[in-house]
């Protein structure tokens, strides 16, 4: 494979959505794990990743804010193997905080691949997965004689995984017909203990699967999404019949348009069944579902789905309306189209391995967070791994779909979870933040006081203290960001203090060129200190430095500043700073202004 280091990329059109969508509840994170035969060693499970990491090196990436999207860029972090520690599928992109998006732990005889979406989709992951169990495998059992195997192409370059599949196959002149969708049914239960994703596994023979699903004449996915829509209308009351039962297919576009890439690259079709005003039998819900596919997965139909994906994205308005408005809407979409559909069904095929390699693997299994009731699917050799998860306080609606798979002459045996002891995650932080805050509420409440007037500075000194600490507390991952935010709060309050004390212009005359050149000074120390690379501290400096040029101008010009000596040191010393950073760091700051500025 032709090796060549990774660049910043703009996010493909699922990863924006995922990178706007995600929060602690709904992380976007999936696994992919291997069941070995034998315990796993991590040491040599260290430098297997090391191995397989210089294969993908796209995946050694950090999620950046632009002002009008993120971006990914290349970092100098390393993955590191740990023993399990903390709930599947947990957060692991944390806003503001320089982590990797992906990360791999181990237990017992399980490797664990957890990824944010953003990153890659399921059949990236897959690859990765493969690629780090083969080498992992070889290290261990080199010595008996195991021979190394190449499981990706010769050819395939860096430049191959990082493409962009979305925009190469777009076309803007396929138009999709607009489709009125209704709203699904959707599955309400009390949610289980502390809203934790709960974990159910099954595995099944893949022969006895193929072998029903031929004699029925479909394929194994159109087979299981008729049991799946069965098994949740065996939930519903009469009233809740009234709304159909959608489930969510996500499809794999490289089975239509060729791609090498290791970017998110799927399409989803939405097979949905009305159980009140359509026939409940078994063959007419799977008679339907075959024929739903069969229209659903063309070419054609994938082509239209990714134009009208894109065609919002690429909208010449749209695309130029600043990030943080752009996710609010990413989120409230998401948000409303949830009521489009009941469960998710996710089937990412079988998972192959080199022949020497297949005695020493046990199984794979995937799963992923999820706000909704999703059923993930995925076999190897003939075990047919599924898995179900959700938040809600149910089981019915599995046990009722492994019923129905018994009732079609396949048993499923349950997996035991395998899952080691974790803590709960730390509420300190957040705990003391809460309690801190009460204290401030409460003495500011004393300026109400009839007979203590002078709490009124008292309650706009506590206020002040308080607004200054949260930017502190909600911005301590990025000390240079968290730095910029306390120059640009602090001086508003200094405005506002000056102007309801009778307006001295000290704000203006003193704290605006003081604090910004001490912004300034701060940044620059900082990234010595931590020894941060340009591109990381680069934009900051340059927010800091035009915040301390442009506002003094502004208000020089408009004659606000009394006193304009240590105002226009201040913005002298700012402009330098520009301008020693165009001559010095002309590159650098031309890729930031394109990373940053891109639409």
């Amino acid at each position: 494979m032709s090796k060549k280091k990774a660049r910043w990329r703009k996010l493909d059109n699922a990863a924006k959505l995922y990178s706007a969508a995600s929060n602690k509840k709904d992380t976007r994170v999936f696994r992919f794990y291997c069941e070995l035969k034998e315990e796993v060693n991590p040491d040599v499970l260290q430098e297997a990743l090391n191995q397989t990491i210089e294969i993908f090196p796209t995946f050694l990436m950090v999620l950046r804010k632009g002002l009008f999207w993120h971006y990914l860029e290349p970092c100098n972090l390393r993955p590191i193997v740990k023993e399990e520690y903390k709930e599947p599928c947990s957060r692991l992109y944390i806003k503001d905080k320089k982590t990797l998006l992906f990360e791999v732990t181990y237990y017992k005889k399980r490797i664990n691949f957890e990824v944010f979406h953003v990153l890659t989709d399921g059949t990236g992951a897959t690859e990765f997965l493969k690629e780090l169990v083969k080498n992992y495998l070889y290290l261990i059992h080199k010595v008996n004689g195991l021979e190394p195997v190449s499981l990706l192409p010769e050819d395939m370059t860096v430049q191959d995984q990082e493409v962009d599949s979305f925009l190469k196959y777009y076309s803007k002149d396929q138009k999709r017909p607009e489709k009125r969708k209704l709203h699904a049914f959707q599955i309400r239960r009390k949610k289980k203990d502390g809203n934790h994703l709960h974990v159910h596994e099954s595995v099944v023979s893949v022969q006895a699967v193929l072998k029903r699903s031929r004699e029925l004449g479909v394929s194994m996915t159109v087979f299981l999404t008729a049991l799946f829509m069965m098994a949740i209308n065996e939930e519903m009351s009469k009233m809740q019949k009234k709304k159909p039962v959608v489930l969510m297919v996500p499809v794999n576009l490289r089975k239509f348009f060729p791609s090498l890439s290791m970017l998110n690259f799927f399409n989803w079709i939405e097979p949905g069944y009305n159980f009140t005003t359509q026939d409940q039998s078994f063959e007419a819900i799977l008679k339907y579902t075959k024929e739903f596919f069969e229209t659903e997965l063309t070419k054609e139909k994938m082509s239209a789905h990714i134009s009208e994906l894109l065609a919002l994205e690429l909208h010449p308005i749209l695309r130029l309306a600043p990030l943080e408005l752009k996710n609010l809407c990413i989120q409230a979409g998401a948000k409303y189209s949830e009521k489009n559909t009941t469960a998710i069904f996710s089937n990412m095929s079988a998972v192959k391995m080199h022949a020497s390699y297949v005695p020493y693997i046990e199984r794979f299994g995937v799963y992923t967070n999820t706000p909704k009731f999703e059923l993930c699917l995925c076999s190897f050799q003939d075990k047919l791994s599924s898995a179900f998860t959700s938040r809600y306080d149910t089981v019915n609606i599995e046990r009722n779909f492994y019923r129905l798979l018994k009732e079609q002459g396949m048993a499923s045996e349950k997996v035991k979870p395998e899952f080691p002891k974790t803590d709960e995650p730390s509420e300190q932080e957040m705990k003391v933040y809460k309690i801190y805050s009460f204290l401030c509420i409460a003495i500011t409440e004393y300026n109400f006081h009839p007979r203590i007037r002078w709490t009124l500075f008292t309650a706009g000194r506590v206020v002040t203290m308080w607004i200054a600490s949260s930017i502190g507390f909600f911005k301590r991952y990025n000390l240079l960001k968290n730095a910029m935010w306390q120059l640009f709060i602090g001086t508003i309050i200094c405005f506002i203090w000056d102007a309801l004390t009778g307006w001295h212009s000290w704000s203006v005359d003193l704290v605006l060129p003081i604090m910004s050149v001490s912004t300034l000074t701060a940044m620059f120390v900082i990234a010595k200190v931590r020894k941060c690379p340009v591109r990381e501290y680069l934009i900051y400096e340059i927010m800091a430095a035009g915040y301390g040029l442009i506002l003094p101008g502004i208000l020089l010009l408009c004659k606000v500043v009394k006193n304009p000596t240590v105002s226009m040191f201040g913005a002298l010393i700012c402009f330098l700073f520009l301008v020693a950073v165009i001559l010095f760091k002309g590159r650098e700051f031309k890729e930031e202004m394109q990373k940053n500025l891109h639409v």
